[in-house]
């Protein structure tokens, strides 16, 4: 890492008083470190990856909707100098692996101890993200990740359109879309609100086939017909049963290349 620049980071973290709790020790352990965003979720943490390009990015495996896993596997593209820190609760993620890989991890609760050793490893670094390595670490970290007990996806939901309550099957649903406290739900028969927001739908859904493509919209994967990539970057989706096309931002078109 070079001298003469002050080193930034960004940390994605889902639980506030964890994420908090590592803003505190990573200012005693690294007091030159700027932190240029805290993240609590993946989708944000993609996006910070990709407008700040951070030397350092500590990532919570475990967060709703992108996992730690896929923002690192985007990152690649989004931003390849960055040095990733996984941060996990959970040993099955493979842990022999990151000593090997061509990144570090911190395993929860994280101690000054080890939190101190990471510091000094980053330090030790060039900068130069090795990402041949890394993209090897993660297909190696996918399966473990895969493996983890998780609840069964959602496959029903209530929603309503107008005085009408309608029960819809998840696997119909073409996409869905923030507007404000609530959900737009989008089938091929016309859109009904879902009082549960986005964040909370990442943690149900099955991961598998609704991936989110942009902060606001998560989209239905069988329910894609194509998609183009503009110039700038950003993609727009064609879908199957509904007329209107989806944007993608430039970010989240990198998942689209890893699928």
């Amino acid at each position: 890492m070079a001298e003469s620049t002050t080193p930034t980071c960004i940390i994605a973290e889902d639980e506030s008083l964890l994420r908090r709790a590592l803003v505190e020790r990573l200012g005693k352990a690294w007091p030159e470190l700027r932190i240029l965003a805290e993240c609590e979720d993946g989708a944000s943490a993609l996006e910070a990856l990709a407008e700040h390009r951070p030397d350092v990015a500590f990532l919570d495996i475990r967060m709703p909707g992108l996992t730690g896993l896929e923002v690192a596997t985007a990152a690649i593209e989004a931003s390849p100098h960055t040095q990733i820190v996984f941060v996990t609760a959970y040993d099955q993620y493979a842990i022999d692996a990151f000593e090997r890989g061509a990144v570090d991890y911190l395993l929860k609760p994280i101690t000054a101890e080890r939190l101190a050793a990471t510091v000094q490893r980053l330090q030790a670094r060039s900068g130069n993200n090795e990402a041949a390595a890394l993209s090897a670490l993660l297909q190696r970290l996918a399966p473990a990740a895969r493996a983890v007990d998780a609840p069964e996806p959602l496959t029903w939901i209530t929603a309503s359109a107008g005085r009408e309550t309608r029960l819809i099957l998840v696997d119909d649903v073409a996409y869905f879309r923030a507007d404000n406290k609530y959900t737009t739900v989008m089938t091929a028969e016309g859109e009904a609100l879902l009082r549960t927001p986005i964040k909370e739908l990442l943690t149900v859904l099955d991961a598998t086939t609704f991936k989110q493509i942009h902060r606001s919209t998560i989209v239905n994967l069988r329910a894609i017909a194509g998609i183009v990539r503009d110039d700038s970057g950003r993609g727009t989706v064609r879908l199957k049963t509904r007329p209107e096309t989806l944007a993608v931002s430039a970010p989240f078109m990198t998942l689209f290349r890893h699928m």
